[in-house]
């Protein structure tokens, strides 16, 4: 019999499925959009999920994951376009799968750089740590006057994926939805494998993990990568929906929008990140329009559930079992 939460988990996935096919039905195209950047904050969040939710990993500073991803877009498909060639001769290219797996790669390798530091501290050290470090990859970028400084990176036309037209607002949708419910099973496989269950081990009682002759540190900076990785993706997805490379990627307030959509959906929790990314993006888009300081109300409800729903809003309607 399905849980309750696996019953929640799969209403969040058709729902998120159905707004912008209902949208697209009736010629509303700005709601497919609203719907893909729902879908690319959710994945963003998922890579910091599996640090945060299995790991304990209060990381601060994911937002440099995420602009490296979209840098990677945004400077492969600028020599694309141009034919200018890159480092070491290599060629630009306008192709989704290269460049999310340069994306990944990229931030992956300076994820296991900044794990490989970050991760000998721990509590407030740590988040401190990996802040200061995406600090520096964000002061990199406004002083990178070749690819737009602080003025950022335009991406001319979207990059394209197996032969489909991307501009196409619902196709680069099912793209971004697909890529998420990858990302997803991914995060459930490794939460139920030995390693995810050593990692959750390892946030609970370090001493005991090393006493069974396990290494914290690597359990701890193989899923930092990962993390890395999969949020890097989702910075080139990001590029690609907006067209655009912002320094602001970089920033720390990317860093905390993300741990907010985490907190607001359930920390570890599967779907977490997907509820949190709807519940934020419907309140910036809601109240927005209204006030500009919507964000004040956001507050509000980010406190209640801190105070009166720790598992967020998932833990709010399922109970508190993580697992389904």
């Amino acid at each position: 019999m399905i849980s309750r939460e696996n019953l929640i988990n799969l209403i969040l996935a058709a729902l998120l499925l159905a707004v912008p096919l209902a949208a697209y039905a009736s010629g509303e195209q700005f709601y497919i959009t609203l719907a893909t950047r729902i879908a690319i904050l959710a994945l963003a969040a998922t890579g910091l999920n599996l640090a945060l939710g299995l790991g304990g990993l209060v990381s601060f500073g994911h937002a440099a994951f995420f602009g490296i991803g979209g840098y990677a877009a945004g400077i492969l498909a600028t020599h694309g376009f141009s034919g200018d060639p890159l480092l070491l001769g290599l060629s630009g290219t306008n192709q989704m799968p290269v460049i999310w797996l340069v994306a990944v790669l990229a931030a992956s390798f300076v994820g296991l750089v900044i794990g490989a530091i970050s991760l000998r501290t721990s509590g407030v050290y740590f988040i401190m740590i990996t802040l200061a470090f995406a600090q520096m990859v964000y002061y990199f970028a406004i002083s990178w006057p070749a690819y737009g400084g602080e003025d950022g990176l335009s991406i001319l036309v979207r990059n394209q994926f197996a032969g489909i037209n991307t501009m196409r607002p619902l196709n680069f949708f099912l793209i971004c939805y697909v890529t998420l419910l990858v990302a997803l099973g991914l995060f459930s496989l490794i939460r139920g494998s030995r390693f995810g269950s050593a990692l959750q081990a390892a946030r609970q009682n370090e001493v005991r993990v090393a006493t069974v002759g396990i290494a914290p540190f690597r359990i701890r900076l193989t899923a930092f990568a990962i993390s890395a990785g999969i949020t890097g993706l989702a910075g080139a997805l990001f590029a690609d929906l907006n067209r655009f490379v912002s320094p602001s990627m970089l920033s720390w307030h990317m860093s905390g929008e993300l741990i907010v959509l985490i907190i607001l959906g359930g920390v570890g929790r599967l779907f977490g990140p997907v509820a949190g990314a709807m519940l934020y993006v419907i309140f910036e888009y809601a109240l927005g329009g209204v006030t500009e300081r919507w964000q004040f109300f956001l507050g509000l409800i980010l406190l209640g559930v801190v105070l009166f729903a720790r598992g967020g809003l998932l833990g709010l309607l399922a109970g508190r079992a993580k697992h389904g």
